[in-house]
C-alpha cells in the first residue's frame, strides 16, 4: 500500500480522479435539483418577508426596546 501520493502507481491516480469526478457530478446534480424544484414550488410567486421593529437581546435572551 502507498503512502504518498508521489509514489502510488497509475491505477490508484485513476481510481482518485474517478471518486473525484463521481462526486464533482453528484454535488451539481444534487444543485441543479434542488434549484429546479425550488423555483418550480412557488406558483403563486416568491416568499416575502419583510422586517419588523429593530430590537437589541441581552445576554440572558431578555428584550431591550
Amino acid at each position: 500500500m502507498d503512502h504518498s501520493l508521489l509514489t502510488a502507481s497509475r491505477a490508484t491516480h485513476v481510481k482518485i480522479v474517478v471518486v473525484a469526478l463521481l462526486s464533482a457530478i453528484l454535488v451539481v446534480t444534487v444543485g441543479i435539483t434542488a434549484h429546479v424544484t425550488a423555483s418550480t414550488s412557488s406558483v403563486l410567486g416568491p416568499t416575502v418577508f419583510k422586517a419588523g421593529q429593530p430590537a437589541t437581546y441581552t445576554h440572558n435572551d431578555a428584550l431591550v426596546r
